[in-house]
């Protein structure tokens, strides 16, 4: 991945910025928007008061909280920027396990932005309840749309004989994942440009993909899923990937599915897909209601709820 010497200077003290902070015990649990807006706006909560509110909940901060040579490394890190004479952190840092990850400041309305939150827990959940029963090696893995880079990390922390590739069309993304995996220790993670597949040659053992599956108005990248109702993506993802497993390898696909009349059109369009000998396949409910907030915008006035849902796909022919 391709990047400028100031670039790579300021992904270094992002590098260091997330080493002391792990360093430190720093630890955070991203939580929905719906749930950041609500704790924010609390009485006592419109300023930080240490790093959790600066990192975790994206508080605006007194420059005199933090001591001037933190300042300057976090400047150099180009991760501040100016808010009514106050400074704001640009991004978030939020934990699962050990692990640290780097990702965008709520609230996450740039093009650009790297989501990472409560979808990513439970994504982490289903690709960790895979690596516990997988009974063959892993050798070639990759994690679609990587955002963060957590599928990409979990894999590479369970199989240190893989090698991990993670894709994303965000240039953001892959410059945070790099910096995820730095943090956490693994060299057997790549990250490359990609749209889906498209851009890879190889075929794999595991594919893991925790695709935008919302009808957003306005298309930004992390959270637009395509079609009528946000499923369009999560479709792609089964053709191109059912094409690129080995024998044996598995697809782990974690999304959401609007539910119109009782009706789940990702169901319908798995079933389609993967009928026949070639495939043993498990499609799950993990949560009935996920983002109830999401009914109120434009397209959702016949959606009853909208499902967080885990597809495995194993290719046995």
């Amino acid at each position: 991945m391709r990047s400028t010497p100031e670039q790579r200077q300021a992904d270094q003290a992002l590098l260091q910025l997330g080493r002391r902070l792990h360093a430190d015990g720093y630890r955070f649990t991203c939580v929905t928007p719906a749930t950041h807006a609500l704790v924010n706006a609390r009485t006592g909560n419109a300023r930080a008061r240490n790093l959790r509110d600066v990192f975790g909940w994206s508080r605006p901060f007194s420059p005199d909280l933090i001591p001037p040579e933190q300042l300057q490394q976090w400047w150099a890190a180009q991760v501040l920027e100016e808010q009514g004479g106050l400074l704001r952190s640009k991004v978030r840092w939020s934990s699962l396990d050990e692990l640290l990850v780097v990702h965008s400041a709520y609230p996450t309305e740039a093009s650009d932005a790297v989501f990472f939150g409560p979808d990513s827990y439970r994504f982490a959940q289903v690709i960790d309840d895979h690596l516990q029963h997988c009974p063959r090696p892993l050798q070639h893995a990759v994690d679609i749309g990587s955002g963060s880079g957590i599928g990409a990390l979990l894999i590479a922390r369970a199989a240190p004989q893989a090698q991990v590739s993670a894709v994303d069309i965000n240039p953001k993304a892959l410059r945070f994942t790099e910096i995820n995996a730095a943090l956490a220790g693994l060299d057997n993670v790549s990250v490359e440009a990609s749209d889906l597949l498209a851009g890879l040659t190889a075929s794999f053992d595991l594919i893991v993909a925790n695709p935008p599956y919302m009808l957003d108005t306005q298309q930004r990248q992390y959270r637009h899923g395509g079609g009528t109702l946000g499923a369009a993506l999560s479709v792609r993802i089964i053709d191109q990937a059912c094409q690129r497993l080995n024998i044996g390898g598995t697809l782990l696909l974690y999304t959401g599915v609007a539910i119109v009349e009782g009706r789940d059109a990702l169901l319908e369009a798995a079933r389609a897909r993967l009928a026949g000998s070639a495939w043993c396949w498990r499609y799950r409910e993990l949560d009935p209601d996920v983002f109830a907030e999401q009914l109120l915008e434009p397209g959702y006035a016949q959606v009853e709820r909208i499902a967080a849902v885990a597809l495995t796909v194993t290719r046995i022919g």
